[in-house]
């Protein structure tokens, strides 16, 4: 065998002991898991930017399309701002000996964040991305509640506030390493961050600023529902992103979460046809396409921690039980949430937050879970997951009243009768959606 040269020899030791420090540098930012994030941020943002505009855009009167997608833009420009100013780092920043329950200013202005900083795997603007998605959609699912009656300024004012005082410290709190988090609750990508808050704050909305003119007595049906079921085509797919990338990870957990999720949905959808063909004696496009939302909004909380069964059952029983509150909200009680936002997001966000509890456990078979915790019994997980509902339900609806209060008293929340008849794309943004 031909002997190498000294020479040789010393820089190839050298080039050796760079090794390790390259090694780890590719273990701390993953290429894979960095790209699959970037997806699912694109996959979020599309759920409202167009999903949701267009399916809460198809669902109001004509006279109101414009403002429903003029209110979501809105609400994603100021919110992505405000993210990057500060509300960002009272999510996930450390807030020192108020951890628990807010995250500090540490991270204000994206402080101390390089372009290079890690965040697990991900590059920390990654991830900061992707939960500015959630940031943006929920707000902008509290729309539905108060829809073809508020003031656009008030709508921006809530949004601002509500952003600040109740989805900040909500996402530290089961999130960011706050008191939930600690406790053990279960919520792999927002049935309490997102459905519970934004469901719970659009029923309160709807009953502060009180009926539409003619509710319940004149008719008051979608105007387009192509638009409709276009928007809830995007969220369906969006919802892998939404669900999938809450995995934080290119991994199986990412993959069995998306499985779960479009069957959740599938079932959800199945079961509302059947709800309706049942009482009605006639399916409607309306409803498969609401059952659908209600199926990917109880899943959400569940969808890391259970299995495809699992994701069958939650699904049906979306479908079952938030056909029923839709029922009781409209037809019996006359609450007019506009666009359904508690008995589809608030009741199903709750209902997917207590099974997250029961299917989580791998004892179940073949509902295939994902196992609880070390120490943790069924019993005490359900106990904890009741605490997270009641914990982020009543702190959204106690603010969320507070808020609009406050803002009624200074600037006035609701349009004039005449703006109302007149619609809200005229009185507020002088544009038509449609040329008549």
């Amino acid at each position: 065998m031909k002997k190498i040269s000294r020479a040789t020899a010393v820089i190839i030791a050298t080039c050796l002991a760079t090794l390790p420090s390259i090694a780890f540098a590719a273990d701390e930012i993953s290429g894979a898991d960095t790209a699959w994030i970037m997806t699912s941020t694109a996959l979020v943002l599309m759920m409202t930017l167009p999903g949701l505009a267009l399916f809460y855009g198809g669902l109001v009167r004509v006279k109101n399309v414009l403002s429903i997608f003029m209110q979501c833009f809105a609400i994603a420009g100021v919110v992505s701002i405000l993210w990057v100013l500060f509300v960002y780092s009272l999510a996930f920043g450390d807030g020192g000996s108020a951890n628990a329950w807010i995250g500090g200013f540490g991270k204000a202005f994206f402080a101390g964040i390089g372009r290079d900083a890690p965040f697990g795997t991900l590059p920390e603007s990654v991830f900061s991305m992707f939960q500015l998605t959630f940031a943006i959609i929920t707000p902008a699912l509290i729309v539905g509640g108060f829809a073809e009656r508020m003031r656009f300024s008030a709508m921006l004012a809530f949004s601002i506030i509500w952003l600040i005082v109740v989805y900040a410290p909500i996402t530290h709190w089961v999130w960011g390493g706050g008191w939930l988090q600690q406790m053990g609750l279960l919520d792999f990508a927002g049935g309490t961050v997102v459905h519970i808050t934004a469901g719970v704050s659009a029923l309160v909305a709807a009953l502060v600023l009180g009926r539409r003119s003619g509710f319940p007595k004149t008719p008051m049906p979608p105007h387009n529902l192509t638009l409709t079921v276009a928007g809830a085509g995007m969220l369906w797919v969006g919802w892998f992103g939404f669900n999938g990338g809450s995995a934080l990870a290119a991994n199986s957990d990412a993959g069995m979460a998306i499985f779960v999720t479009h069957l959740s949905a599938s079932a959800g959808a199945t079961m509302w046809m059947l709800m309706e063909w049942l009482k009605f004696g006639k399916p409607s496009t309306l409803g498969i396409v609401t059952g659908m939302v209600a199926g990917l909004g109880t899943i959400t909380p569940a969808s890391g921690f259970v299995g495809p069964m699992g994701g069958i059952v939650i699904g049906l029983l979306a479908g079952f039980i938030c056909f029923n509150a839709t029922q009781i909200i409209k037809q019996k009680l006359h609450i007019d949430d506009s666009l359904d936002v508690f008995p589809v997001h608030g009741v199903g966000g709750m209902l997917g937050t207590f099974l997250a509890g029961i299917f989580v456990s791998s004892q179940l078979g073949v509902f295939s879970g994902a196992g609880l915790a070390e120490g943790m019994t069924m019993a005490k997980q359900v106990g904890v997951q009741i605490t997270g509902i009641l914990a982020t339900g009543f702190w959204a609806g106690v603010i969320t009243w507070l808020t609009l209060k406050m803002l009624d008293a200074v600037m006035g929340i609701r349009v004039t009768a005449e703006d109302e008849s007149q619609g809200l794309d005229i009185a507020e943004h002088e544009e038509r959606g449609y040329i008549i």
